[in-house]
């Protein structure tokens, strides 16, 4: 598995564990609340609804807290939301491109932050489209194997309409275009594998390998960004060495 999608499998587990839980789920409620009033509190019906409900649960959101975004989204629950999204782009260390989903009451304010933490994290903030060609929406499932099934996971994935997969020990990428993922998951599932997650992600068509340096200051950037009350995801096309990712961990 490349060095890049470790650091999405790394990054899952930090989320789900570490002290910024409650930040976290702030996030999870902003996605499940902008996507209930986009789509209607139908999970079955509204599929962005139900990969937000799905990524919610992965991360151990309480079922109350879900139904009680869910409801506040469709506008029969307290609250009124002026939530918009944004994306942005800029460059980080190594010349690697950043792509940044946000959600945001107030665009100068994230703008501001955003260009902030990227100039202090040796990176920079570009005009738009600059770095958004250099990524293309998938559906990406990450799954755990059971002991030795790992490949024939991967191949029932591939049955089923997977584009394409990673593999590292028990751990596996399946890539599948939006409209498979569900799916992608389903079969997943019935093959045995344990679902780690599941969502739209913004994969690199191309990735940008760095050395440990540059590779250690390009986490800590995209750490710091990703700490930004606004922001929702971040993606990278960095490619990070073993050392760096392993160091990365332990500071878990």
């Amino acid at each position: 598995m490349s060095g890049h999608s470790k650091w999405s499998t790394i990054k899952h587990g930090k989320a789900v564990t570490d002290a910024r839980r409650g930040q976290l789920f702030t996030k999870l409620t902003r996605e499940i609340i902008v996507a209930a009033k986009q789509g209607g509190p139908d999970v079955e019906a509204n599929f962005r609804l139900r990969m937000a409900v799905q990524r919610a649960r992965e991360s151990n959101m309480p079922n109350h807290t879900i139904d009680r975004a869910i409801k506040r989204g469709s506008g029969s629950g307290p609250g009124q939301d002026q939530m918009v999204e944004a994306t942005y782009e800029g460059y980080g260390p190594g010349g690697t491109a950043i792509l940044l989903q946000a959600l945001t009451d107030n665009r100068n304010r994230t703008v501001s932050d955003i260009r902030s933490t990227l100039t202090k994290g040796g990176g920079s903030m570009s005009e738009a489209g600059a770095v958004a060609w250099q990524f293309e929406q998938k559906g990406v499932v990450v799954a755990e194997a059971a002991s030795g099934d790992a490949e024939d996971v991967a191949l029932a994935a591939i049955d089923a309409g997977a584009d394409d997969f990673e593999t590292d020990d028990l751990t596996l990428h399946a890539y599948t275009t939006p409209d498979l993922l569900d799916s992608i998951r389903k079969t997943l599932e019935e093959a045995g594998a344990s679902i780690k997650s599941s969502q739209l992600s913004m994969i690199a068509k191309s990735t940008v390998p760095l050395d440990d340096k540059t590779a250690k200051q390009a986490l800590k950037l995209l750490d710091s960004l990703e700490e930004l009350d606004d922001v929702q995801r971040v993606f990278s096309n960095a490619d990070f060495p073993d050392d760096a990712l392993e160091e990365y961990q332990s500071k878990g």
